[in-house]
């Protein structure tokens, strides 16, 4: 089992990105180009209003329902990248001797728990209850997460490069 748990949680993590991308289509609008990522990165009520103006409903899309929609599948894509980017950042560390890599998984792990506290800050959004504070606040966790996540998925590459230039992948998943 634990030479799967790699391959199982990319797979998972493959999966979701589709779902996700899927439920999140009709959130692109030409208010918000970016779809979910604008509500992330709504810093204060005007660009909330501004975001939940764009997706209110019409006649044939109730975006305000496709957001909170895509924010419960978050949950299920937070719990599979942050594991795989821990696990992977980790044996990669472990490979290299990076005291640094080992860093960069523990905050793949934090990444994914300030994924939670984020879509619980957009929930609240979604919900009809922004303010200045929560919109900031969400912000703030989105842009945090995401450097933690980028910086995962950068070193999870540049690992991959040198194991394969090493001919060591197999360490990887062996």
């Amino acid at each position: 089992m634990k030479k799967l748990l790699i391959p199982i949680l990319f797979i998972g993590t493959a999966i979701m990105i589709v779902v996700m991308a899927k439920t999140g289509a009709s959130l692109k609008t030409p208010a918000t180009p970016k779809g979910i990522l604008d509500l992330e990165f709504a810093y204060n009520s005007t660009k909330t209003s501004t975001v939940i103006n764009a997706w209110t409903p019409n006649s044939s899309i109730d975006n305000i329902s496709a957001a909170k929609n895509n924010t419960y599948y978050d949950f299920i894509f937070l719990f599979f990248y942050a594991l795989f980017l821990f696990f992977t950042c980790k044996k990669i560390a472990h490979i290299n001797n990076s005291i640094i890599g080992l860093l960069i998984a523990k905050g793949a792990l934090a990444a994914g728990v300030l994924d939670v506290f984020e879509n619980a800050g957009m929930l609240i959004t979604l919900s009809g209850k922004s303010s200045d504070s929560i919109a900031m606040l969400t912000t703030t966790i989105a842009v945090i997460k995401w450097a933690l996540a980028i910086s995962a998925v950068i070193y999870l590459l540049a690992g991959l490069i040198k194991l394969i230039a090493n001919k060591k992948l197999g360490l990887l998943l062996g």
